[in-house]
């Protein structure tokens, strides 16, 4: 069975969600839901008696101005600026924010992300919820940027996966994005994706586990099994994906080498190379010469990144520039 076009370019299966690509609506939810948590105790099967800020409240004299930088305590890639004037409206409004640098630049430390105006009861209430959202998503920005630079400028592009904390995904895409990153699907439904678990389903058989010896953080691949999916099962999947989504791309993972034949003669668009060594990647490389595009994904670090950058992959995929990020160090400091 001859394989399916090729896709016209790269561009075509990844994406770099902006500010604008993102629902206010969906915004707006997640800075109440994040108010109301430190307001009134939202979450809680039984509501607090007393909500608000009880600590402002408490001051006998509150100055009806005051003003606040927002500074970055270490070196970072800022995302979520544009969040903070939500979640003061949402605290009561009566603050203005003069922006001091934009999503996806670099800050060193002491830079100055936002100088903020206005009414010091709404700063000191907002003040924990704009920076739980601007730490955490400047952190995965510039987790990625560290992945950035290590895999270097070459053709090789990085992805992100699903692996996304529950309800916040859009942001921490958009966060991979500001960090120089690309996004891989961004769910269920704008890509078909035939994984391990799919290919049991059609006889295939599991995944192989990883080698007994393999450490966590390396390329590995498991010794040969017996797990070979039939290309007919196969193929009947690919074409029903075709006929339900005409136009979504068709990806196939594969974990063995002898598995790739049949991935390219179901006509799959881009073959998941998953845990595959350095060799065995670059021989599939060679292997599938441009029928489809390549992704290597599972035990990607820092440290060898630089290793894949020179194999010829398209694209290569980990999780853990979201879930192994850390947050930044950003403070709200008053100006006197």
């Amino acid at each position: 069975m001859p394989s399916a076009p090729r896709l016209p370019s790269a561009e075509k299966l990844i994406q770099r969600l902006q500010w604008d690509d993102l629902d206010q609506a969906y915004l707006r939810r997640l800075v109440e839901i994040a108010r109301d948590e430190d307001l009134a105790g939202l979450g809680l099967s039984r509501r607090p008696l007393h909500t608000g800020d009880l600590s402002t409240a408490s001051l006998p004299a509150a100055p009806r101005q005051g003003a606040a930088l927002l500074v970055a305590r270490e070196p970072l890639v800022v995302c979520g600026l544009r969040l903070v004037p939500l979640v003061l409206s949402a605290f009561g409004g009566r603050v203005t924010v003069q922006f001091g640098a934009r999503d996806g630049t670099s800050v060193p430390a002491g830079g100055t992300l936002a100088t903020l105006h206005g009414d010091p009861r709404i700063l000191l209430a907002a003040e924990r919820t704009f920076l739980n959202f601007l730490q955490r998503l400047s952190g995965v920005a510039t987790h990625t940027r560290r992945h950035v630079e290590a895999l270097g400028s070459g053709r090789t592009r990085l992805l992100d996966t699903r692996k996304t904390t529950p309800g916040y995904r859009m942001l921490e895409k958009y966060a991979v994005a500001c960090g120089g990153g690309w996004n891989h699907r961004l769910g269920l439904f704008d890509r078909v994706m035939l994984k391990d678990n799919h290919l049991a389903l059609l006889g295939g058989g599991a995944s192989a586990p990883p080698a007994p010896d393999s450490k966590p953080g390396q390329l590995r691949n498991p010794e040969p099994r017996a797990h070979h999916p039939g290309a007919s099962p196969l193929a009947a999947a690919v074409a029903a994906a075709r006929r339900t989504a005409p136009g979504l791309p068709v990806e196939i993972e594969v974990d063995l080498p002898g598995q790739i034949p049949a991935a390219l003669a179901a006509g799959a668009d881009v073959v998941l190379l998953d845990n595959f060594t350095l060799p065995r990647l670059r021989r599939a490389v060679a292997q599938i010469k441009g029928r489809a595009f390549t992704e290597a994904s599972g035990g990607i670090t820092l440290k060898n990144l630089p290793r894949l950058a020179g194999l010829g992959l398209d694209f290569v995929s980990t999780g853990a520039l979201v879930h192994h990020s850390a947050w930044v160090d950003i403070a709200l400091d008053w100006r006197s």
